[in-house]
């Protein structure tokens, strides 16, 4: 009878450390979340709006600086500046792969008003259904 009150030896896994790991990785993903979306630095208008809807696809930003330079967020060459004939082709290139895909102008708070309405409607030539401003919200 003595060998009644003996346990049997259970084989756990100790879990803890797993979490540990889940949460750090969460909190880097947080962290990083933000940085993903690049483009050209930009100072971009304040206006009220309401945050677009995200999607599983990249959108494509293009930017316009305050000389009128243009910029897209292709690979590795991000601040080469574009011709805008370029960044049309480019950009109906991509539709034509990827028709659902979110087009997005950073355009600067200073960079003169036809300037951006020339790139929105060599966006929209291209094959763009719409074309999204990008603004920063305003503060009161």
């Amino acid at each position: 009878m003595a060998n009644s009150n003996k346990r049997k030896p259970m084989a756990e896994i100790n879990v803890v450390p797993y979490i540990d790991v889940m949460l750090v990785l969460l909190v880097i993903f947080m962290v990083t979340a933000p940085l993903l979306m690049q483009g050209v630095k930009v100072q971009l208008p304040q206006a009220p709006s309401a945050p677009i809807d995200q999607t599983d696809e990249e959108p494509i930003i293009v930017s316009v600086k305050v000389d009128g330079s243009y910029y897209i967020n292709l690979g590795g060459d991000t601040e080469q500046q574009r011709a805008l004939a370029d960044i049309a082709d480019t950009v109906a290139k991509i539709l034509r792969q990827k028709p659902n895909r979110q087009v997005l102008v950073w355009g600067d708070a200073k960079v003169n008003y036809g300037v951006v309405v020339s790139l929105m409607t060599q966006l929209q030539s291209a094959g763009a259904t719409s074309v999204g401003l990008v603004t920063e919200p305003a503060t009161d």
